[in-house]
């Protein structure tokens, strides 16, 4: 038999619990409507979403204080106080959503036109990825699913290839001028807070984990291509010294736009006085990664115009120049290349980047 501080303790969380559920089902039809709203030109709609989303905040405003008249009447420990906390931070990534979907009824209303075809199709196909993640991602936490949030999370890693299409969409839209520029604007910020929607359900993901395990988010670990003109030197120390000094916060490999035949002998002798190996080291060609450039969210070039050698590169990734003299001999590349490689890492993972 239950104490009555048991049953009031379960009814404080069946209250935000309820809560919970109510502004999420809020925020998924505000989305969904905005999104209508968009595709259909209909500009009432987009004003009820934009009023609608002052209820939304009203409502996360009530969740907020529900959680903190939670701690103070309670003071919960273990699971308990892992829920409520994650709560507190689910709030603020529905209110998020909430304002993504007023921005987007927004944009309704700056349209002169219906959007093109091309476009309505890539609107259909994100918006419906994003309202399956976000639904997937609220269905976990309310069940405290890690296992469902955990395979939300996997399956929203895969969309980051359709960003790049949509936005190449738009731009060939832009190219043919056959509407409005402000028009282009507007679509883009549909497409930007559809993304952010996609972000925010990931975090959501992330709180379901913590609340149903307790395991916090691990370090972010990143993707990153050095390349220089032959990959034969400056590119290849680059390489094995981030392998070395950071093993834990990402992955490598470089590359040359005008690839040699071999790693240059006067590297592999020096990188063993460094502590690297480069003597099964192979130089690679830039253009035999050119289909998997969105893998990489940095490009660094070693030399002045490496940005221009590398050419276009998916919305995601970032191509940095590291203004490096690549014929100034090992040495002189080496004592270049890992102050810089240190300070990007550490800007990156913070001080404690291994």
């Amino acid at each position: 038999m239950s104490s009555h501080y048991e049953e009031r303790l379960q009814k404080d969380l069946d209250w935000i619990h309820d809560l919970v559920g109510i502004v999420g089902g809020a925020i998924s039809e505000a989305l969904d409507n905005s999104v209508k709203s968009v595709m259909h030109l209909d500009k009432n709609l987009a004003a009820e979403v934009v009023v609608g989303d002052y209820t939304i905040n009203r409502q996360v405003r009530e969740l907020d204080r529900l959680c903190h008249v939670f701690v103070a009447r309670h003071l919960p420990s273990a699971g308990h106080l892992r829920y409520v906390s994650s709560v507190m931070r689910l709030g603020i990534a529905l209110e998020r959503i909430g304002d993504y979907g007023a921005t987007i009824g927004r944009t309704a209303a700056q349209l002169s036109a219906s959007p093109p075809s091309v476009v309505v199709r890539d609107i259909e196909m994100m918006s419906g990825q994003a309202r399956r993640l976000l639904q997937e991602s609220l269905r976990s936490f309310t069940k405290r699913d890690a296992m469902m949030a955990q395979a939300a999370l996997s399956s929203a890693k895969r969309l980051t290839d359709y960003f790049d299409r949509v936005y190449r969409d738009l731009a060939e839209e832009g190219e043919s001028r056959s509407r409005p520029v402000q028009d282009l604007f507007a679509l883009i910020a549909t497409f930007n807070r559809l993304e952010r929607v996609i972000h925010q359900a990931k975090n959501i993901c992330e709180e379901t984990i913590f609340v149903a395990s307790g395991h916090t988010k691990g370090e972010k670990q990143f993707e990153l291509l050095f390349v220089d003109e032959a990959n034969a030197g400056g590119s290849q120390l680059a390489e094995h010294f981030a392998r070395k000094a950071f093993p834990q916060s990402g992955r490598y490999r470089s590359a040359g736009w005008g690839v040699a035949e071999e790693v240059d002998p006067a590297y592999v002798d020096f990188a063993t006085s460094v502590g690297l190996d480069l003597s099964d080291a192979w130089p690679a060609a830039l253009t035999t990664l050119s289909e998997q450039l969105d893998e990489f969210q940095f490009i660094i070039g070693l030399g002045e115009g490496a940005r221009d050698k590398v050419g276009p590169v998916p919305f995601h990734t970032t191509v940095i120049e590291w203004g490096i003299d690549t014929s100034a001999g090992p040495q002189e590349v080496y004592r270049a290349i890992t102050p810089l490689m240190r300070d990007l890492m550490e800007r990156l993972r913070g001080e404690q980047a291994s």
